[in-house]
């Protein structure tokens, strides 16, 4: 196992106590803790150097826009970008998709041709492109998960027609762990000259991710779930996608040059940021990259593989419990849902954090229609990262030992 515990004495909420017992986090897939370089940067910045960004002719601004327009650096050469430019600047994930949605679908989308998604995405992949299709007449076509948790690609030509513009997919899912086949569901995409758009939410915190590699067009994640604040996330484009884009919001910022009756844009990515955009959740996303630079995602991804192999390992010693994810660790992450009995998942949720200071999600991940796949209306899910210890993963086993007591079980 590549032993990334010495790195918890860097979060200072992992130190705490719930219930009378030491907090055990496993909720990273939904939100990650951050370390103190992340907390602390952004109190510095703060406290020292805070200042709107790109309109101040004045040391504090230009502070200010240098650590932003520094973060955007960053975040481009963690995932490969051939320059800063292509990196927007959003909310999180949900913004970035939408960003997309909205300034490339209702611009290029039009009756009968059609959007490919996968059963596996999670709302935010789902929900934009069904508002899009309703509002331009395109379709929706999904590629089905087979028995082993994974996109089926047997009628792979057949739903990625001719027809189709746009193919959205997660790198990673939130529910199961798959990592479907995305380099090759990007290139079956262009081979119709379909636009290839990544949800990378799960993937980009936790394994290295190079957006040439993927074939990807678009490519959009989330800086809380990768050690930094919340309000920041980023949207990935080629160069060549962003520019033939519409902005999805008019305001301050990103315009050129406003008239009474028409505007131009700022340069990408500027047309796309207006208002004044999350400047320090930026200065903490940039920490939290160089946190994760210094560990090296290639270590991040060892430590969680191992530390998921090491789960699986101990939930199947577990009577009653099932596993919905693949067992392949090559082809996985480190979010493990599973079902106890017919307990539950909210029992179950309530039981280890009360009973065992174990903090894990329950319900339906905002995946309904994987879940109904799966024959779930909820699911528990145990989630890791580079924080987590096996005796941590000993603390849920043992939690859930005791809901089967609690339940009858044993």
């Amino acid at each position: 196992m590549s032993d990334l515990a010495h790195l918890r004495r860097d979060f200072p909420l992992l130190g705490r106590a719930v219930h009378g017992k030491p907090l055990v986090y496993l909720d990273s897939a939904a939100s990650s803790q951050k370390p103190v370089q992340v907390i602390d940067a952004v109190a510095e910045f703060y406290a020292t150097s805070y200042a709107n960004v790109h309109r101040g002719a004045y040391t504090l601004s230009d502070e200010a826009t240098t650590a932003y327009e520094g973060a955007r650096a960053k975040a481009a050469a963690m995932v490969g970008a051939a320059s800063p430019t292509e990196i927007v600047f959003t909310s999180g994930t949900t913004a970035a998709i939408n960003t997309v949605a909205y300034g490339w679908g209702l611009d290029h989308l039009r009756a009968g041709d059609r959007i490919v998604l996968t059963v596996m995405e999670h709302h935010s992949n789902i929900v934009p492109w069904q508002l899009v299709a309703g509002r331009t007449g395109a379709e929706l076509a999904y590629l089905r998960v087979g028995a082993d948790h994974q996109v089926d690609l047997t009628d792979l030509e057949e739903v990625i027609d001719e027809r189709t513009r746009i193919v959205a997919v997660s790198a990673m899912s939130n529910v199961t762990g798959t990592m479907p086949p995305v380099t090759q569901l990007a290139a079956a995409a262009h081979a119709v000259g379909a636009v290839v758009v990544v949800d990378a939410a799960q993937a980009v915190p936790h394994l290295p991710v190079d957006v040439a590699t993927l074939g990807a067009d678009f490519l959009a994640w989330s800086g809380h779930k990768m050690l930094g604040p919340t309000g920041i996330g980023c949207l990935w484009g080629r160069a060549d996608r962003l520019e033939e884009m519409s902005p999805l919001q008019g305001g301050g910022e990103m315009i050129s040059d406003v008239g009474l009756y028409e505007s131009r844009w700022a340069p990408v990515p500027h047309k796309f940021e207006a208002g004044t955009p999350p400047i320090a959740q930026a200065v903490g996303l940039g920490a939290a990259i160089d946190y994760l630079d210094k560990v090296g995602m290639d270590a991040v991804r060892r430590h969680e593989t191992a530390i998921t192999g090491y789960a699986l390992d101990r939930l199947a010693t577990i009577p009653d419990l099932t596993v919905h994810g693949p067992t392949d660790l090559a082809v996985r992450g480190g979010a493990v849902s599973f079902t106890l009995g017919d307990i539950h998942a909210h029992d179950i949720a309530t039981i280890l954090d009360e009973e065992n200071g174990v903090a894990i999600r329950a319900g339906h991940h905002c995946a309904k229609p994987l879940m109904r796949h799966l024959g779930l209306t909820s699911a528990a899910r145990a989630s890791f990262y580079v924080y987590t210890t096996e005796d941590e993963i000993d603390q849920l086993v043992a939690g859930l030992h005791t809901a089967r007591r609690i339940f009858g079980l044993s």
